[in-house]
């Protein structure tokens, strides 16, 4: 765990809002200079307690309307084999998350397609032609209720101690 104080954690939540928020704005915030605030949040870039400045897209506008939830189940969880899907799951486009998990399934997958027969296409590339897929269960996402990335840091200070 990184040391944040509460002009850290006001940058960061400032940031978590609205990643394309300027230096002076930032230095109002978290009543610092603006020199300060730039040498804070290299820090954060550095030590990656911020990972990535990322636009979020509406993917209906780009031609992306549907999402599905996939939960998928293994046939064998050696390391090797929990990397190799790991690793295929991170490098198609289509897949915005991916989680290894416990319970009944081994990852969890958010994904986006145009369709249901591009969904299918994209089954069979991840899940169908995988010898170690035992098993995949899809839902689909009926509606966007709540999209986020973002992580509560204002009682960050509380748990650090």
């Amino acid at each position: 765990m990184v040391n944040l104080d509460q002009a850290d954690i006001r940058i960061l939540s400032a940031m978590q809002g609205n990643a394309r928020i300027g230096l002076e704005a930032l230095s109002d915030i978290a009543s610092l200079s603006v020199a300060s605030v730039q040498r804070r949040l290299k820090h954060l870039r550095d030590s990656k307690v911020i990972v990535k400045d990322i636009a979020i897209l509406d993917p209906e506008k780009v031609g992306q309307p549907m999402s599905f939830i996939v939960m998928v189940e293994l046939e064998r969880e050696r390391p090797d084999q929990v990397d190799a899907f790991s690793k295929l799951a991170m490098s198609d486009a289509q897949v915005q998350q991916c989680y290894y998990i416990t319970g009944e399934a081994d990852f969890c997958l958010i994904c986006t397609c145009r369709d249901m027969k591009e969904f299918e296409v994209l089954t069979h590339r991840l899940f169908f032609n995988n010898n170690n897929v035992r098993r995949f269960k899809t839902s689909v996402v009926m509606g966007r209720k709540k999209v986020s990335l973002s992580v509560d840091v204002k009682d960050y200070s509380l748990t650090s101690k």
